[in-house]
């Protein structure tokens, strides 16, 4: 057969194996969709211009003044506080009596309109805490006439919390909840080649993975996946949720992320892209309320991490608390268990839900209304 022959057999059965992959991955979206009522979409505008999108849900009777302010991690998204019942912080929080806002960080989701001039992919950690948390953190307040409001972040989200109550915006915060947050990022060899491995596949602007967690989604469950157990314990996890997970939360990775990452795990630091602010030697000068949040079992954000990361504090109103059966817990936390393990609903959140009622400004009751 001549090559041109080949070659047209060749690109046909690429385009035909290319749509077989599109309609499955459709129909697992649509399989593994979340159900239920929908958040309210808010848009803010950053101080650079990079537009934001914040979902909102409100309480249905408000019993506190200060909002809580839901931050995700690395490679994720708001699915990360807002799922679907019971593993959904938002929906948690909202029935104790907090509005809550969750955001999605520019580059990620519905927040990836840059400004004129910058790519979607041209970002590091140093915008999420100069524009992302205080036009978030603005909007909040402006929503709810707060005056301060509370910071709920997990992983990178909680280390985005520390810049920023560090900055210029960090009195309008009223406390940081600091959950599987690694201050520390000490240089083990998997990471060392895990995050090399991402930095290259992230070429020339970013990892963008949600496809293939889409395509193996249903898999979950039944089989494991190298090195997921970074991520998530599966065992802790029913495998409906993995697969929901998969399908709906996984996120792009911006390369510049990576290579700050890159550069936190090799000199095992936490400071701004061009090493001049140490973010973590400014946590012993905050003192607003913290309550630090780690597993036992966290392999990203281990107990001698947060334990670590606790000792810096100075805060007169400071917490550390450890999830794991050491503990009383009905199991050894990972990373992502702290949200979505099964014990977490009754282990977990009610512990960020008593922390925060202690501190949070009570509101007056409403009046019903009249009967007449």
């Amino acid at each position: 057969m001549p090559y041109g022959q080949w070659a047209l057999w060749g690109l046909t059965a690429a385009a035909v194996l290319l749509l077989v992959n599109v309609g499955w991955v459709l129909l697992v979206r649509r399989w593994y969709r979340l159900k239920g009522p929908l958040p309210e979409i808010l848009r803010v505008r950053c101080a650079d211009g990079w537009e934001l999108t914040v979902h909102a849900r409100r309480a249905p009777v408000r019993r506190f003044a200060e909002p809580v302010l839901l931050c995700h991690g690395l490679a994720a998204n708001r699915f990360t506080f807002d799922f679907e019942p019971p593993y959904s912080v938002a929906h948690y929080l909202t029935e104790a009596g907090f509005d809550c806002f969750s955001v999605e960080w520019r580059g990620t989701g519905h927040s990836q309109r840059p400004p004129r001039g910058r790519r979607p992919t041209d970002f590091t950690v140093d915008d999420h805490i100069q524009h992302d948390g205080p036009a978030l953190l603005e909007l909040a307040l402006k929503e709810t006439g707060a005056k301060q409001a509370f910071w709920l972040g997990h992983s990178l989200g909680g280390l985005v919390g520390y810049g920023v109550a560090q900055g210029p915006e960090g009195g309008k915060l009223a406390g940081l909840l600091e959950l599987g947050a690694p201050v520390y990022l000490k240089s083990e060899p998997f990471l060392r080649t895990l995050i090399s491995l991402g930095v290259r596949a992230a070429w020339p602007g970013s990892i963008r993975q949600s496809w293939v967690s889409a395509s193996v989604a249903p898999f979950l469950g039944y089989l494991a996946l190298p090195l997921s157990d970074i991520v998530v314990n599966p065992r802790h996890v029913p495998p409906r949720v993995l697969r929901q997970l998969s399908v709906n939360m996984m996120a792009a990775m911006s390369r510049k992320v990576l290579l700050q990452f890159q550069d936190w795990i090799s000199h095992d630091a936490f400071r701004s892209y061009d090493r001049k602010t140490d973010w973590r030697a400014g946590i012993a000068k905050l003192q607003l309320p913290v309550l630090v949040m780690g597993g036992s079992a966290d392999r990203l954000a281990t107990a001698a991490n947060v334990e670590a990361q606790y000792a810096l504090l100075t805060s007169p109103d400071r917490t550390l608390h450890v999830f794991g059966r050491d503990r009383g817990d009905k199991m050894d936390y990972g990373h992502g268990d702290l949200i979505f393990g099964t014990g977490a609903p009754m282990e977990v959140y009610p512990v960020i839900r008593e922390w925060l009622e202690q501190r949070a400004t009570p509101l007056p009751p409403t009046p019903a209304p009249a009967q007449g």
